[in-house]
């Protein structure tokens, strides 16, 4: 930046206090903050400027970390939480620069040349990019392409951090020093219970994953049906069915739930798959359930929610091009009124948010544990965002910005009401 009359530190400068603890070297030769702060970055490149200036955001920094233009010494690529812990603690020190400053700061970025650097290759479109392929948010094709884009990975990267329990969404601990795998099989069998299925019943899993739930369930007794619209998923999960010898009880579908012909379920679950619905389509998904159930029938559904209804539902610029395309959050009790509205009784509703903060501390650590595996499995950017993304929920969630939810749900009998279920709470069982 020779023909700039600004640093990047003097930039730097611009939207924090002198006394931050950070110190951040820059590919300049110009150094703002001490030797002594607990957190050094260091910003490698004109291209990291160019990304930051360009969105001033999450994203930005994401396209920076990624392409390996910012990074830290204290950094874990495969667990960075502690250098995002210390970077959130940077709030208190923000300054808000005048629009005078803004324009300086532009400026010297763009005195070398106005540059629209390309973003990394593993990022996805942008909604109007996929609008204009004709993938719109939440219709079947739309949903293909979204769970596609997320899960359809290397089966043997995801095994390197979420264990043997293939289990990608919230475990719940009775202790906090359980194993990932108890953990997660707990968390398994404590659904089945709060949907109140024996042996012989008939259970339909709504984004079922690699098939934990089907091999819980069918182990039991219970005749289950999965469902996911991830092919790798698909492979994995019968492989599994077929290794344990529970093709007679366990089946899993390459499908869509709206297009499962089968009705009079005892018990549906949708466990961690409602982030890919959409707020708008929440009627329309439960009244699904609500066909697919018999009477009495219970539906358990777990998703993660916003602390409150005022915040916009969509996700991101970093989340929608890297996690969830289309992804959406609702709170508890939007969810829940949408859930009564279409003619459920809400049994209970519980809140895992520290479980899943606890759960997915386990999985940056087993990715870091690991990392010399990743890196060759899915390219290094791709094992760097699942770090990052990993590590900044497992922060957000021990912070209460986001939370998870359990739903019990009971379908009513036209001749009982809602007294079929027993009158022993589950965990009482």
């Amino acid at each position: 930046m020779a023909k700039s009359k600004m640093t990047v530190a003097e930039m730097i400068g611009l939207f924090l206090t002198p006394d931050a603890p950070v110190q951040v070297t820059a590919f300049d030769g110009s150094v703002f903050g001490q030797d002594q702060a607990p957190l050094h970055l260091e910003v490698k490149n004109s291209r990291a400027m160019y990304y930051i200036t360009e969105n001033p955001n999450d994203l930005g920094l994401a396209r920076a970390y990624l392409q390996g233009d910012l990074d830290s010494p204290e950094l874990l690529p495969g667990n960075p939480y502690q250098v995002l812990k210390e970077l959130m603690g940077l709030k208190h020190f923000v300054k808000h620069p005048s629009k005078m400053e803004l324009a300086r700061a532009a400026g010297a970025v763009f005195s070398h040349g106005v540059r629209v650097p390309e973003p990394p290759a593993i990022e996805g479109p942008s909604l109007a990019k996929r609008l204009t392929e004709g993938i719109r948010p939440h219709t079947r094709r739309g949903d293909a392409a979204t769970v596609s884009y997320h899960y359809d990975q290397s089966n043997d990267f995801y095994r390197l951090f979420l264990g043997s329990s293939m289990t990608y969404t919230c475990a719940v601990f009775e202790k906090a020093e359980d194993s990932l795998e108890d953990a997660q099989w707990h968390k398994l069998n404590m659904v089945l219970d709060k949907m109140h299925l024996n042996a012989g019943d008939r259970l339909l899993d709504v984004g079922c994953g690699w098939g934990s739930m089907e091999i819980a369930a069918a182990r039991r007794g219970i005749h289950v049906i999965g469902v996911t619209l991830a092919e790798e998923q698909v492979e994995w999960a019968q492989n599994w069915i077929r290794q344990e010898g529970l093709q007679d009880l366990a089946e899993v579908r390459l499908m869509d739930y709206r297009d499962v012909p089968e009705s009079g379920f005892d018990g549906i679950c949708s466990i961690g798959m409602m982030e890919h619905v959409g707020y708008k389509q929440y009627p329309s998904y439960f009244k699904e359930m609500m066909d697919k159930l018999r009477p009495g029938g219970i539906l358990l559904n777990h998703q993660i929610t916003r602390t409150n209804s005022h915040d916009h539902k969509r996700a991101g610029g970093f989340i929608d091009r890297y996690i969830f395309p289309d992804g959406e959050l609702a709170s508890p009790a939007e969810i829940e009124l949408a859930i009564q509205d279409t003619g459920f009784e809400v049994i209970t509703q519980e809140n895992l948010r520290q479980h899943y903060a606890l759960t997915l501390k386990h999985w940056t650590e087993n990715l870091q544990e690991h990392w010399d595996q990743a890196k060759p499995m899915v390219g290094e950017p791709k094992a760097r965002l699942w770090g990052l993304y990993m590590a900044g929920a497992r922060l957000n969630f021990e912070l209460d910005n986001i939370q998870i939810h359990q739903f019990q749900c009971i379908k009513p009998d036209p001749e009982t009401g809602t007294d079929t279920y027993p009158l022993r709470p589950w965990w009482d069982r």
